[in-house]
């Protein structure tokens, strides 16, 4: 019996019996244990959509999953049956102008796991099995265990977003918002030789991960005056809370001819923001969307510090998604919860 993860539109996530899945030609069948609840399945079952992306027909969710090759389709080869296999969740085109540039990640044509992107929906890896292109299967590296290696796609999404602000060894980096996509990306920030990281958020809960991440410095978003500010200017600031309130942190507080990386998804239509900072201070605002080759650096990272763990609030049963997705909803209590479709 396959079990998925089903949102049927707005606060209707159902636990379902699924048909099982044959691999077709080229594809790896993979019996997928954790998944991570990213930010963009929460939006989906709380506002039935992520930004401009509306759901328009059932859709299992999840794109960061990790599993065991069970089988693979005609002509497909991969890793050996029983290895243990992070699932990179995005099929780009291979044939557009921005993957001939190198730029798949923002390929006009990709499909990508738990997407509404595009009608019929591209259906995620929140279910027991999963039927996937064997390209996308990576051998976790020696010394991973699948429970870390779920933050995978998350981790690489904030590497890509480091790596879009360009150099940062050595620099002072604002991340604003401590979310699992914040905390990671203060990872990341620290992973590339940052010199300091501050960390903004709301909520006290979310600001002792970002510690746990590697923030120097812990700040309440909502207090200008916060002693924790550090006296130095931000050279390079990434904007993870998918506010305008941070996009408009991240102007005021970076040096003039810094760097400004849009992460977080804004909501949909138009967000005010201080737009004449960019040209009084001559600011570079540029944004971030996925990754591509950053997956596998994500693993090999997750793979040598075992701190990550640290970001892991919960781990639950499958069959209790509902649940899960309250807890992984909670910022005041939780950072990234996983589901388990062993239990």
């Amino acid at each position: 019996m396959v079990l998925g993860c089903v949102i049927h539109g707005q606060g209707d996530l159902r636990i379902e019996e699924l048909p099982e899945p044959e691999p077709a030609p080229g594809q790896a069948l993979v019996a997928i244990r954790y998944g991570g609840i990213c930010g963009s399945d929460l939006h989906y079952h709380r506002h039935g959509g992520v930004g401009d992306f509306r759901l328009q027909e059932p859709m299992v969710l999840g794109h960061e999953v990790v599993g065991t090759v069970v089988a693979y389709g005609e002509g497909a080869t991969g890793p050996a049956i029983g290895t243990p296999v992070a699932v990179h969740p995005a099929t780009p085109c291979g044939v557009c102008p921005e993957c001939s540039d190198g730029r798949a990640n923002v390929c006009r044509d990709t499909r990508y796991l738990g997407s509404a992107a595009r009608t019929p929906h591209v259906q995620g890896g929140f279910a027991s099995q999963i039927a996937v292109p064997a390209a996308q299967l990576r051998a976790l590296p020696e010394g991973l265990e699948p429970r870390r290696a779920a933050l995978a796609e998350p981790l690489a999404v904030a590497l890509h977003a480091v790596r879009r602000a360009g150099a940062v060894k050595g620099r002072h980096v604002l991340v604003t918002g401590a979310g699992p996509i914040g905390c990671l990306t203060v990872a990341a920030a620290r992973a590339a030789g940052a010199a300091t990281i501050t960390a903004t958020d709301l909520l006290p809960r979310a600001l002792e991960f970002a510690a746990a991440a590697g923030a120097t410095a812990c700040v309440r978003a909502d207090d200008p005056d916060d002693p924790n500010w550090p006296s130095d200017e931000m050279d390079v600031a990434i904007e993870a809370s998918g506010v305008a309130a941070g996009l408009d942190t991240c102007l005021r507080r970076v040096r003039r001819g810094g760097v400004v990386v849009q992460l977080g998804m804004l909501p949909p239509g138009q967000s005010p923001f201080a737009g004449n900072l960019l040209v009084a201070r001559e600011i570079e605002l540029r944004g971030a969307l996925r990754f591509h080759a950053e997956f596998d650096d994500a693993l090999r990272l997750l793979a040598a510090e075992p701190s990550f763990d640290a970001l892991i609030s919960g781990v639950r049963p499958a069959r209790e998604a509902v649940e899960a997705f309250g807890q992984a909803a909670d910022r005041g209590q939780s950072c990234k919860v996983l589901l388990d479709f062993a239990d």
